[in-house]
């Protein structure tokens, strides 16, 4: 190839991708019409068009290696409505958020890039970290969204609430409205309701309790909250996806499944998908082979912990967690805490803090299971 020249290779190039993306239709098939058919037809030129996705892509600060991805959208759009996203955050840390927007795209479990997921597939037409607006322009957009009939509501963040008086609490005001006000105005009209990460799904870090045995802000979980609101809200589909903070494809894959299906994926019994809840994470770690033989580290510098042994003893609580860390793993697909060292913390468990680290006196986390708990 040293000898072929530039415009050449340009040419074997463009032939070779012909080649690949071209698709022979049967002869009585239909006629789809091209994106430029329909664009021609609409009286849009070529021109016009590439301007228009020059702007916007400048518009929305996407950078110019997406644009082909812009104008598939728009050739997926012509001919479908994207599924409209109101997300909302309460007592929360962003680190939900943060790994929603680390989605890596999973064949399995249909997620994409987070990119391609929201121009092709949701519509998240509200998000305070995201979205471009701000101020009341951002709460327009919001009251236009729950305006309507049959989007997701996903919520991240315990709800703050007045336990002595049952009543709304003062620790979350956001546009001169209570937290509590918040979500019963935006579920109203919403077709399901996900809590994203243990705060929302169980209470969480802000649920914990304080020296007096209750939490400072009186934090509930985001199920709780709706079930204060009445049976109408009470009846609402809600999927828990709990973590701390969840794994990003665990989050769109949810997502996707209600988008795909119309409905929840079959859930346990605390609402979390069994598609990613079902088995512990002991069951597929690598070092269950080591937890069988007996072979567990005592310290994390001992030759045990450089052998990989099972980190029992070490607290892990692998064999009482749910959810898909071995088996989908973080970062890509990169690993999961067990594999770099350390062991499991329980995160996606109701009440994980509370019993692990104030139940353990401060060293919960490290403090191993009772063995007769665990099962085969």
């Amino acid at each position: 190839m040293s000898n072929v020249s530039k415009k050449e290779l340009r040419n074997i190039i463009t032939t070779r991708l012909s080649e690949h993306l071209a698709v022979e239709a049967p002869d009585d098939s239909p006629h789809i019409e091209t994106l430029g058919e329909k664009l021609a037809n609409a009286g849009v030129s070529r021109r016009s068009f590439m301007k228009y996705c020059t702007g916007l892509s400048a518009i929305m600060a996407i950078p110019a290696s997406l644009m082909p991805k812009l104008v598939e959208a728009a050739l997926v759009n012509l001919d479908s409505t994207l599924h409209s996203v109101v997300y909302l955050s309460f007592q929360e840390c962003t680190g939900c958020l943060e790994s929603l927007v680390n989605v890596f795209p999973n064949t399995k479990f249909k997620t994409d890039s987070i990119e391609n997921i929201l121009l092709t597939m949701l519509s998240l037409d509200y998000q305070e970290t995201l979205m471009a607006p701000s101020g009341t322009q951002a709460e327009k957009s919001k009251a236009d969204a729950i305006a309507k009939n049959g989007y997701i509501l996903v919520v991240d963040g315990a709800m703050p609430v007045d336990t002595i008086n049952n009543k709304p609490s003062g620790f979350f005001i956001q546009h001169g409205m209570t937290g509590l006000d918040l979500l019963k105005e935006a579920a109203t009209n919403a077709a399901a309701i996900v809590s994203v990460g243990s705060c929302a799904s169980f209470g969480g870090l802000p649920a914990a309790k304080g020296p007096n045995g209750l939490s400072p802000t009186g934090a509930v979980s985001i199920k709780t909250a709706l079930d204060s609101f009445g049976p109408e809200y009470k009846a609402k589909p809600l999927i828990n996806v709990s973590g701390c903070p969840p794994i990003a494809e665990v989050i769109a894959g949810t997502l996707i499944y209600w988008i795909l299906k119309h409905k929840a994926p079959e859930l346990d019994s605390y609402r979390r998908p069994k598609m990613f809840y079902g088995e512990t994470v002991h069951e597929e770690c690598y070092r269950k082979d080591f937890f069988e033989d007996g072979l567990f580290v005592e310290s994390f510098a001992d030759d045990g912990a450089k052998a990989g042994y099972c980190l029992l003893n070490m607290g892990c609580k692998g064999p009482t967690t749910h959810n898909a860390c071995t088996t989908l793993k973080w970062n890509q697909g990169a690993g999961y805490p067990m594999q770099a060292g350390h062991g499991c913390l329980g995160c996606s468990e109701p009440g994980f803090w509370d019993k692990e680290a104030i139940a353990g006196k401060g060293v919960g986390f490290y403090k191993p299971l009772d063995r007769k708990t665990i099962r085969d």
